[in-house]
């Protein structure tokens, strides 16, 4: 059976739409804007359920092509307003950028960084030689009681690469007004991270033409795992 059994859009259309959301500060007000322009009637409330269908699975099949990460992993948490509630964002990124995984919780102690550490190492195909966070004691005691032996880097600065790595978040949560609860970040932020670490290409180490051969690769990577065509799309 299609993964798209029952639904009236051409699967290509379905795609994009999630693509869209998730790759770019988008609302969904404003995919259904950008598929108006193509000459496709879509509510925005239909652009959300398609995004909360399909997104959790082109991710999961996004990490699986990916495989491993690097071998430097930089952990951060920052607080986060869902419903009026504080919260806890925790991401882990690797020595490109790339986001290795991510954790929403109302705590920020030894606890809930054994939550996420569990989560990230299970995520995970190989452990990193060298794991860099802040100075917050609950990385040290979650490391201990897990007993992982790893180099853990608290250095001051050290963990930049880590603490910039939300700004995106931070953008799209405003274009969002905020989360509404904590399983729809985890959701929302799960997707996020995937779909950019995809198509997210470090531009200005390359020339241009390995740039674009590099993106168009990955624009037909989403094409297959997404059961899409590009042909159809721009027909």
């Amino acid at each position: 059976m299609s993964l798209y059994s029952g639904h009236r859009y051409p699967p290509s259309i379905i795609a994009h739409s999630v693509y869209l959301y998730h790759r770019f500060c988008l609302s969904f007000r404003d995919v259904e804007e950008m598929l108006v322009f193509r000459g496709i009637e879509v509510s925005y409330e239909t652009v959300r359920q398609w995004c909360k269908k399909f997104g959790s699975g082109f991710a999961k099949k996004l990490k699986k092509k990916r495989g491993g990460y690097g071998d430097e992993w930089y952990l951060d948490e920052v607080f986060t307003k869902i419903n009026g509630e504080l919260c806890y964002l925790w991401r882990a990124v690797d020595q490109d950028g790339d986001e290795l995984d991510i954790l929403v919780t109302k705590k920020r102690d030894r606890k809930a960084a054994m939550k996420f550490f569990r989560k990230l190492f299970k995520g995970q195909p190989n452990k990193p030689y060298k794991i860099t966070t802040d100075k917050l004691r609950s990385y040290k005691a979650a490391l201990n009681d897990l007993g992982i032996k790893i180099e853990h880097d608290t250095a001051q600065y050290a963990n930049n690469i880590s603490e910039l790595s939300h700004q995106k978040t931070r953008s799209q949560q405003r274009q969002m007004r905020q989360f509404k609860s904590m399983g729809q970040a985890q959701r929302f932020l799960s997707v996020h991270g995937a779909v950019n670490n995809h198509f997210r290409q470090q531009r200005h180490l390359m020339s241009a033409s390995n740039y674009r051969t590099l993106r168009d690769r990955r624009i037909s990577e989403w094409h297959e795992l997404t059961e899409t065509s590009k042909t159809e799309l721009c027909s």
